[in-house]
This record gives structure tokens, C-alpha cells and sequence, in this order.
């Protein structure tokens, strides 16, 4: 069957318990826990590579020059130095987050892949676990 790629396939043979269905939910659970933590991976790299760009911009300023920072919902005028030290102060704060949301990733991928192991040892065919490729 073509269109059931990833489901169950109930069989007359096959005995799913409570404690079997658990761990595949659980196992659900963190599959939609990991897509939600590599998108936010993708957006720390996004904003990581912004504030590279601004750094690059504001090294052709003049160091007389104001530049305005974002500080909440309020620009402030700063001089050159004191940008580009906040600039380097949030491309850090950024890489240690992604670098604990990428822990936090392998974390996850650990215990997907002690649940795996689990279901497809009880299950086999009988059982998906795998992602779809887009």
C-alpha cells in the first residue's frame, strides 16, 4: 500500500499493549519535539548570520558616528565601539543557544533511538518509524 507509508498496520497477530502504545506515542512526541528544535536552529542561524552582517556594516562607519541599537522596542544611539561590542555580545549569547539546542536535539535523538530499537525489535515490518523524505 502506497498511501500508508508510516502507519501502523494493524495485523490479527499483532498485540499492541498499553504500554507499547505509550512508548509510540511518546516516540511521537519527541519526533515533534525534534522538528520544533532544528527549526529553531534555523532561526538562531538566521539571526547569527544578520548580526555577522551588521558587524561587517558597522566596521565602515566613522567612529564619530551614532548608530542606532535595538534595545527592546526602543532604539538607542550609540557610538561605533559600544555597537560593535553589543554586536559580539549577542552573536555569543546566540551560539550558545544553538549549540544547547542542538544538546537538546541529540538528547531527543537518543531517546527516539532507544524507543526505535524497542519497537522495532517487538513490531518490525509492522511498524514505521522512519521519517518521510519531502
Amino acid at each position: 500500500m502506497a498511501g500508508s507509508k508510516g502507519t501502523f498496520q494493524p495485523d490479527s497477530d499483532v498485540h499492541i499493549s498499553y504500554e507499547d502504545q505509550q512508548k509510540i506515542n511518546k516516540f511521537a512526541r519527541l519526533n515533534a519535539k525534534l522538528e520544533d528544535l532544528k527549526e529553531e536552529v534555523k532561526v538562531k542561524e538566521n539571526d547569527l548570520k544578520s548580526i555577522e552582517e551588521a558587524c561587517e556594516e558597522v566596521v565602515l562607519f566613522d567612529d564619530e558616528e551614532k548608530i542606532p541599537y535595538l534595545v527592546g522596542e526602543v532604539f538607542i544611539h550609540q557610538d561605533v565601539e559600544t555597537t560593535q561590542q553589543c554586536l559580539e555580545e549577542a552573536k555569543k549569547r546566540i551560539e550558545q543557544n544553538m549549540t544547547d539546542l542542538k544538546n537538546q536535539c541529540d538528547e531527543v535523538k537518543n531517546q527516539m533511538g532507544d524507543l526505535k530499537s524497542y519497537l522495532y525489535g517487538k513490531f518490525g515490518s509492522h511498524i514505521n518509524l522512519e521519517a518521510d523524505d519531502e
